[in-house]
């Protein structure tokens, strides 16, 4: 069975450097959730950078925060997600549109299973660390990033500057808008971009796996075979 070959949404001259990447990031959210497990207040680096519960940004900045906070709840996430597959399937790119679902949903699956093993709530009571919305737009990000920039050929540093620089505006921009309406503390929202560059690259490299597995088996040599015995 032959064809054109199958682009994976993680180059090989990609791997070393988001594995990196994603590494460092997995021990950062690690060691954000031990240093604020079970606090209910601001630590000393977020009242650094702003106190989170106070009225800190007024309209129309707020007014700018509540829309960037809306991207990352179900409806405007479903919709940014739904786009994004729309798109990948317009171009023909299957595995590509597996990743921009998969990859969002497996990082704010991964927040989810977090905020109750670290602890930590925010002014309302609510678990804080890491932030899911900042997760998934960064995770989204990433992920679309990651997909662009393998199509132009990009590896090496500058093709993970060029993947990582998207992620963390996306990411920085919700964890803004999330300190802004006081749901979070600037450390939440690191330890949610940070989970996003730990979780997106290795949902990357599962898919491709996965669907090179599955190309594998679609062309199985038994149906050489069976070609084979139906030939004179």
């Amino acid at each position: 069975m032959t064809g054109r070959p199958v682009a994976p949404v993680l180059p090989p001259s990609l791997r070393a450097w988001l594995g990196l990447v994603a590494a460092l990031a997995a021990l950062a959210v690690v060691g954000l959730g031990a240093m604020y497990a079970g606090h209910s207040e601001p630590g000393r680096v977020d009242r650094w950078l702003v106190e989170p519960t106070a009225d800190s940004v007024r309209p129309p900045w707020r007014h700018v925060a509540g829309a960037t906070d809306f991207l990352g709840e179900p409806v405007g996430a479903a919709v940014l997600v739904l786009g994004a597959v729309l798109c990948c399937l317009l171009l023909r790119w299957p595995r590509a549109a597996v990743l921009v679902a998969v990859g969002p949903g497996l990082t704010v699956g991964t927040t989810t299973l977090l905020k109750p093993l670290v602890g930590r709530t925010v002014h309302d009571g609510s678990l804080s660390y890491p932030s899911g919305h900042t997760a998934f737009l960064t995770a989204l990000a990433l992920a679309l990033a990651l997909l662009a920039t393998g199509r132009l050929g990009h590896g090496g540093r500058r093709g993970a500057s060029l993947v990582l620089l998207p992620a963390l505006v996306a990411g920085g921009a919700m964890g803004w808008a999330q300190v802004a309406l006081g749901a979070h503390y600037p450390t939440d929202t690191l330890g949610g971009c940070c989970t996003a560059l730990a979780v997106t690259p290795a949902a990357a490299w599962l898919v491709d796996r996965a669907s090179d597995r599955m190309a594998d088996r679609r062309s199985d040599p038994a149906d050489d075979r069976m070609a084979d015995a139906g030939r004179p």
